[in-house]
């Protein structure tokens, strides 16, 4: 059903014949149904067509048995269909000349906890040492492909496991890797390339791996619990610092039981490893983490870091190599990273822990930045917070213009909000460019269903909390002047300059970023940090609880 006639012309001689025409993977069975279909015709029916095309006949397709039999086996995967029905139906794993990519995929299969997958995720039961039955090869192909689909693009649907996670993994095309497999000299070499590369995706590797890295060894000596500040003095101070060079956060001191300067900096450095508030000061908290009490700080830290992995393999289509924006909002920052390298950072406020507030996870192209801008007030936030003020007292936000239709300004004096509810409301609220505009001096637009940006503040004492979820979902900069400085910085000699005429313009001025910069909206409980050692932040909004249960639910973590 899938034959047709084609013309062909090669140095100007043409010539006709009948072809089959490859489906798209997409479609259901891709083109092995066509392979099934064509090689048991309808008695007739391609002489007969072909002779209405004009050509004497069309040619039959002779498969074998073990072929056919191929073809219906994967015919319920897309991926496999798609590739059997390009290569011919050849096996890929089957003789003893595919013997090293039996063997490149085992290996494979026993790296996988190094991503931290367990290996039984791909049966490695059902491999056979001696493939001989179309059943082995078949067995060899599923699981090559869904280890490569989950190194590629992930193990999960990051929407399905929460519909905050807006992201939508760039997958490679598994039928092209198969065939790259089946090419390849050194077979290994495919599926050591399919992972993604990024060095933060290394240092998650290499943080699992380090079972022992914030567990201190038996017979060290428990601090006892205090409160440790810079200046203080004790015999207690002696555990402590014993306990921090045995995971490698050793301080050099003077007088060993006086709490100085280095040995604050030492309690700072594992308090980022281990997820706590940096602040130097050794508490009941990071003692209690430090001699192992309450929660298994290795088993969440293995958790998050696991789940880690797992967002940036939904990443690996993303070029994190060219320049862009990365928010992490679970770390409350907003930094620029050129090269690997960062060279922008500021505190961040991300939205609030509420349904309607979160800030989702998604990336985009940021491709204007607007100086003095206008609040336009979303809808949400109008008829959930404005509009009950406005039925009440009509002159009610005197900073907030209402708008109709066409943009233009409404006067209260003729308007009856008490006949609207939040379903009817016609009208926008707007607030116009000002020193206690909501945006502040200037936003930082990368269109998108949400209508989230970057913007400026009035609120500034915010930026001072150690938690920062305050926001309507938005992500407000703390240094937002320097932000707009730094990525005006590429098209303009004089950004400063730039910005400043269009500040002192008291208009709103829209500046194009040529080239636009991708912004990526990210949600990292574990992250490397500029020594290499990772981090373990707070899970504010519970979805790292989610992923990993999502995982488990694959049998994609481990089950505890």
């Amino acid at each position: 059903m899938w034959w047709v006639l084609i013309e062909y012309g090669t140095f100007g001689v043409r010539f006709k014949r009948w072809d089959m025409v490859r489906v798209p993977s997409g479609v259901f069975l891709s083109i092995l149904l066509g392979v099934v279909a064509a090689a048991e015709p309808a008695p007739g029916y391609a002489q007969a067509r072909a002779g209405s095309m004009g050509v004497a006949s069309a040619p039959r397709l002779n498969f074998s048995a073990p072929q056919m039999e191929l073809a219906r086996a994967v015919a319920d995967d897309p991926d496999l269909a798609a590739f059997y029905g390009a290569n011919g139906l050849s096996p890929l794993f089957l003789g003893s000349e595919n013997a090293p990519r039996r063997a490149a995929l085992k290996a494979a299969i026993g790296f996988m906890p190094r991503h931290g997958i367990p290996s039984a995720r791909y049966a490695p039961e059902t491999l056979s040492d001696r493939p001989a039955v179309l059943a082995d090869e078949v067995a060899y192909a599923r699981q090559a492909a869904k280890l490569l689909r989950d190194l590629t693009g992930g193990v999960l649907t990051p929407s399905r496991v929460d519909p905050e996670i807006k992201r939508v993994p760039r997958r490679p095309s598994i039928p092209d890797l198969l065939a790259r497999l089946q090419s390849a000299s050194a077979p290994a070499t495919v599926f050591a390339a399919a992972a993604p590369r990024h060095p933060a995706y290394v240092a998650l590797q290499e943080a699992l791996a380090a079972h022992a890295d914030l567990v201190v060894p038996p017979g060290v000596a428990r601090a006892p619990e205090a409160l440790w500040r810079v200046g203080m003095q004790g015999q207690g101070v002696l555990p402590l610092r014993a306990r921090l060079k045995a995971i490698g956060f050793e301080a050099p001191a003077q007088d060993p039981t006086r709490y100085d300067e280095a040995l604050s900096g030492a309690v700072a450095a594992y308090q980022r490893a281990a997820g706590l508030p940096d602040d130097g000061v050794a508490g009941p908290r990071t003692i209690a983490m430090l001699n192992g009490d309450g929660p298994s700080v290795q088993g969440l830290r293995q958790r998050a870091i696991t789940v880690a992995l797992e967002r940036l393999r939904w990443m690996a289509g993303e070029d994190l190599d060219a320049r862009h924006v990365w928010v992490n909002i679970p770390e409350f920052s907003t930094t620029i990273v050129e090269n690997g390298q960062e060279v922008f950072r500021s505190r961040s406020v991300v939205g609030k822990d509420t349904p309607d507030m979160r800030t989702p996870e998604f990336s985009e192209m940021m491709s204007n930045l607007v100086v003095n801008p206008s609040w336009n007030v979303p809808r949400s936030i109008t008829v959930r917070d404005y509009l009950p003020k406005l039925k009440a007292d009509r002159y009610a936000v005197p900073h907030l213009d209402v708008v109709g239709s066409g943009g233009r300004v409404l006067s209260r004096d003729s308007l009856d909000f008490s006949q609207y509810t939040a379903a009817s409301f016609p009208f926008r609220l707007r607030q116009k460019p000002s020193e206690d505009n909501a945006l502040g001096a200037v936003k930082f637009i990368f269109p998108n269903p949400w209508n989230i940006y970057l913007h400026d503040t009035p609120t500034k004492h915010l930026f001072g909390n150690a938690i920062r979820a305050y926001s309507n979902g938005c992500i407000r900069i703390g240094d937002p002047v320097d932000l707009a400085h730094a990525l005006l910085s590429r098209q303009t000699d004089d950004p400063a300059g730039v910005y400043t005429r269009a500040r002192d313009s008291g208009r709103e001025t829209w500046l194009k970023l040529r080239p636009a910069v991708p912004v990526h909206l990210v949600y990292f409980t574990a992250w490397p940090d500029a020594s290499g050692r990772v981090r373990v932040l707070d899970d504010i909004y519970g979805r790292d609880a989610r992923v990993w249960q999502a995982l488990q639910a694959e049998g994609a973590a481990p089950a505890s």
